[in-house]
């Protein structure tokens, strides 16, 4: 199994390498890039042979800032996934990184575990939000519920049952095994949900189903 690849833009070089060496000490997780802003990064970007599979992002940067570095990422590199770590963990900054493709959202003084784990669930899942970061969506989602027509997506039963569990955090084999499908079919299923419900990726697909009602969530898992 190839390594998960990771790139890290920050412009403390103490956390940055540290968090270098963390990460490099997991099995299957390798550091390839290193950037200390945003133009840094998109340079390195330009010159790889391979991409990131991960992008550990920081939102306060000199030259080019989180927020303007995933604007890019969204349009020029869409595989690669957005985690931000950031001192800045309000509401506000947190649903505009989503809404700007972040799959997930960490506070700066996170544990080294956590943060690994996060990368082995975005890895797996597309995404991963923690309790905290779920509560403020659904906040966001309630301030800006009006009054609406049911609109109907034309999903079929089967796609309303796997966006249910893509919600829950599940992973595609966990589907498959819960369904008795095969993860082949579960991914055909979750592309055409991307299709229909015209999102860019997986966290897209939960932002747009609990906005829309089309599922609910008890818990998060």
């Amino acid at each position: 199994m190839e390594n998960i690849r990771i790139a890290i833009a920050d412009d403390e070089a103490l956390f940055r390498k540290g968090m270098k060496l963390i990460l490099n000490g997991y099995p299957g997780m390798q550091v390839d890039i290193e950037a200390e802003n945003g133009v840094d990064l998109l340079h390195k970007l330009k010159l790889a042979a391979m991409l990131p599979d991960i992008l550990l992002l920081d939102l306060k940067m000199p030259e080019m800032n989180g927020i303007e570095v995933a604007k890019v990422i969204r349009t020029e590199y869409p595989s690669v996934k957005i985690i931000v770590l950031s001192t800045h963990f309000s509401r506000a900054f947190i649903i505009n990184m989503i809404e700007l493709s972040a799959v997930a959202y960490l506070p700066k003084n996170s544990q080294p575990q956590e943060v690994a784990e996060t990368i082995e669930q975005v890895h797996s899942k597309g995404f991963h939000y923690n309790n905290e970061v779920m509560a403020i969506i659904r906040q966001n989602i309630i301030s800006k519920q009006k009054p609406k027509a049911h609109f109907s997506f034309d999903l079929t039963p089967r796609e309303v049952e796997i966006l249910q569990l893509i919600c829950e955090q599940y992973t595609a084999p966990e589907i498959a095994e819960k369904l008795f499908i095969s993860p082949r079919t579960v991914d055909g299923h979750r592309n055409n949900l991307l299709s229909k419900l015209n999102c860019k990726n997986v966290a897209g697909l939960v932002v747009f189903a609990l906005q829309n009602e089309i599922v609910k969530i008890s818990k998060i898992y």
